[in-house]
């Protein structure tokens, strides 16, 4: 006999919630609209003023009409303080970089895995640290090595000299030392964030297996560290390239860097194509810098 039961024709009950109405209706808003304010704020705090140092870079001030050359640049390019001020500026970032990779590799590792009263709050200072501005590490060090510092000092006190040994921080190698230490939390801060995510029970496997703490390093905990090195690293390396603060207190007359030479040609000297020039120079390496490091970040799978 056949089945001669109707099918259901009943509509599915509606379990839309009113929030859930609500969302739907939040969505409905073209996509344009909610991004208009975001844009707006890039454009007039960031991306306007951008483009008038772009604009004033290819303005010289012979042309009286505001039209467009490209003297600026041959003429900063073709300056030997130009050139020396790129070369500072670039060996300076690299080995200050290099120096914080190191030196914040092995103290990461000792704050991470060597047992000390203290540590734990050694680790929550980093924190603390990456908020203190740079001038106020600079001062630091002009208290303790400066030519009245308490280095000096202490020389001058026990030898009875006319002056202490210390006038290295005037140099480029002051600068390298100040910026090492104001930047090297920069490279820990990810470095013990990799740390606390490290399986203990490989290291305990690689030490029962007869290896060394030397080993283990250099097997175990590098290769899961080398994502937060290169973050940590990169990070370094732009902010070193920008750095102005630290080359201004400590008062190293002879090192000057993109960023001091746009001081120099800007307040100093009123040449405000130069200097519009040497700050499109710096902001083409970082942005370089910072595109390549997210490639090779890319590839490498971090």
């Amino acid at each position: 006999m056949a089945d001669t039961t109707a099918p259901s024709t009943t509509a599915p009950t509606s379990t839309t919630t009113p929030g859930r109405r609500k969302a739907v209706s939040l969505t409905r808003t073209p996509a344009w609209a909610w991004a208009l304010l975001p844009v707006l704020v890039l454009a007039l705090g960031f991306l306007y003023p951008l483009a008038l140092v772009v604009r004033q870079s290819f303005t010289p001030e012979s042309l009286e009409d505001g039209g467009a050359s490209l003297t600026p640049y041959t003429e900063v390019f073709a300056s030997t303080v130009f050139r020396e001020a790129l070369t500072t500026t670039v060996w300076l970032a690299v080995g200050a970089t290099v120096g914080c990779l190191v030196l914040g590799f092995v103290l990461a590792l000792v704050i991470a895995f060597v047992p000390f009263p203290g540590g734990k709050a050694v680790a929550r200072f980093i924190d603390v640290f990456l908020s203190f501005p740079s001038f106020l590490i600079t001062l630091a060090l002009l208290f303790i090595y400066g030519s009245v510092g308490m280095a000096n000092g202490a020389w001058t006190g026990v030898t009875g000299a006319a002056e202490g040994p210390f006038h290295f921080l005037t140099t480029p190698w002051g600068v390298l030392l100040a910026e090492i230490t104001y930047f090297t939390p920069f490279v820990m801060r990810p470095l013990l964030a990799a740390f606390s995510q490290l399986d203990t029970a490989q290291l305990e496997v690689a030490s029962s297996l007869g290896a060394g703490p030397v080993r283990i390093v250099r097997q175990v905990i590098l290769p899961e560290a080398l994502p937060a090195l290169a973050a940590g690293g990169s990070l370094v390396l732009v902010l070193c390239l920008n750095e102005f603060g630290i080359v201004l207190f400590t008062g190293a007359k002879g090192v000057t860097t993109l960023p001091m030479l746009v001081y120099s040609k800007a307040i100093l000297e009123s040449d405000y194509p130069a200097a519009c020039v040497v700050a499109v120079v710096n902001i083409a390496l970082s942005v370089g810098l910072y595109s390549l490091y997210r490639v090779v970040s890319r590839r490498a799978g971090a």
